[in-house]
């Protein structure tokens, strides 16, 4: 999809969804080979892949994202046009996080790592895109402990039987456009105002990031007009919203609590089984959380907080009565377990605050100066946090998916291409 087909019709850009596609198969170069395939992963689930081979090389860089379909990611034709193999990846469940646990999803990146591993490729390079970089992140951490290290219960309290997962090791890694992991980045633009988690009209005026009494600015369409948050404010707000996080966090535990109580009791009492009908029921029963009104980051509102080229607007759009209100939104339903594992910015052991330090491999950060998600501050704490002594940190002018910022301007995702050329002829000689 071009940058020009990526327009809306009333000429704003799509900020969201399927966005990382620009190029289709005849771009790859004369010779490329392509394999798809069914992978069949440690603990039964299923997940498929894309491998891309410019004829003879024994390095291959690997693009996953835990929801999202990457199968032809932007980068491709550049990783291999270098003369590196490319191998993309699909979770389980594509274009469904209500049930996606980060430790479980290690089990799908092991998968292909393996098939790589038995297609006879001796250097691996992962390329975290976005909220690949979370996964990638901690498969990284993982596989580089000792099987006994490895977390043992996913924050839902779930056996992750890690210890015994095959995680083929890593040589490289590439972050583009990293957040630092879904919770992390939920945690900063989750509304903390709303007063009732069952009415996502209610709101906290003190806390309410779009009124005017706390320095919102309503802007029309092509006004130049900014919101303005003072200090006392932002503090409040930040602290409100880990509030939140924390108060769904008890709301999560308490409910994996009553069903495993329920469960636990059927097993030590036979005859509950046949006597009590709402035992069994809630014993059975898969509560799902709906998370509202996660599009407030102020730092999309207030272009002066963490400054940088970025447009005004979040990834879901410029307006947040309808990014913040609507339907569709990060974690917006959700297991309780999924939210703990992935969406929690307290509970997820998928935070590259939590992950960085153990990535010693070479490694490579391309920020793009107009993320709207990933934000200058945020990047510079994951760079220093990176463990590696070989890594480079490279930045370029480009949207969150490496779009133009202006017209004539040429995408930032094809001078991402080319660093990502040089770091791999660079770093992976062959």
């Amino acid at each position: 999809m071009s940058h020009q087909q990526a327009e809306r019709r009333d000429g704003q850009s799509a900020t969201a969804g399927f966005l990382n596609t620009d190029w289709n198969p005849r771009e790859l170069p004369l010779g490329t080979t392509t394999r798809n395939v069914v992978l069949r992963t440690a603990d039964g689930a299923a997940t498929s892949g894309s491998l891309y081979v410019p004829g003879s090389t024994d390095t291959v860089v690997c693009i996953m994202h835990p929801r999202e379909f990457m199968a032809c990611h932007y980068l491709i034709p550049d990783i291999v046009s270098a003369g590196f193999a490319a191998w993309t990846q699909a979770p389980r469940s594509v274009g469904n996080d209500m049930r996606l646990e980060h430790e479980f999803a290690l089990y799908d990146v092991a998968a292909g790592m393996q098939f790589l591993r038995e297609a006879g490729f001796k250097r691996i390079v992962m390329l975290g895109n976005s909220g690949g970089s979370g996964l990638y992140a901690l498969y990284v951490q993982q596989s580089n402990l000792d099987p006994a290290q490895r977390i043992d219960r996913t924050p839902g309290g779930r056996p992750t039987k890690l210890a015994s997962l095959d995680m083929p090791p890593v040589h490289g890694v590439v972050f583009v456009a990293p957040h630092p992991g879904q919770g992390a980045l939920l945690q900063t633009c989750i509304d903390p105002s709303i007063t009732n988690e069952h009415d996502a009209l209610s709101v906290d005026p003190s806390l309410d990031p779009f009124d005017s009494a706390n320095g919102y600015v309503h802007r029309q369409a092509g006004e130049a007009a900014q919101s303005r948050y003072d200090a006392d404010f932002v503090t409040r707000y930040r602290a409100a919203q880990r509030a939140r996080v924390a108060r769904l966090d008890a709301t999560a535990r308490d409910l994996i609590a009553a069903r495993q109580s329920a469960r636990e009791r059927l097993k030590r009492d036979a005859g509950a089984a046949s006597t009590d009908a709402r035992l069994r029921r809630v014993a059975a029963h898969t509560p799902l959380m709906t998370i509202w009104r996660t599009d407030a980051d102020l730092r999309c509102f207030d272009l002066t907080l963490d400054p940088s080229d970025r447009r005004y607007g979040s990834l879901w759009g410029s307006d947040p009565f309808t990014s913040n209100y609507g339907s569709v939104g990060f974690g917006r339903v959700c297991s309780p377990e999924a939210w703990l594992s992935t969406w929690s910015g307290l509970s997820s052991n998928a935070l590259l605050s939590k992950t960085a330090a153990a990535i010693v491999q070479p490694t490579l950060l391309i920020e793009y100066t107009g993320d709207q998600a990933c934000f200058p501050s945020v990047i510079e704490d994951i760079y220093a946090s990176l463990g590696a002594t070989q890594k480079s940190h490279r930045r370029v002018r480009g949207d969150h998916h490496g779009r133009a910022l202006a017209d004539g301007e040429e995408a930032g995702r094809y001078v991402a291409g080319r660093l990502l050329q040089d770091w791999l002829r660079e770093t992976f000689a062959q």
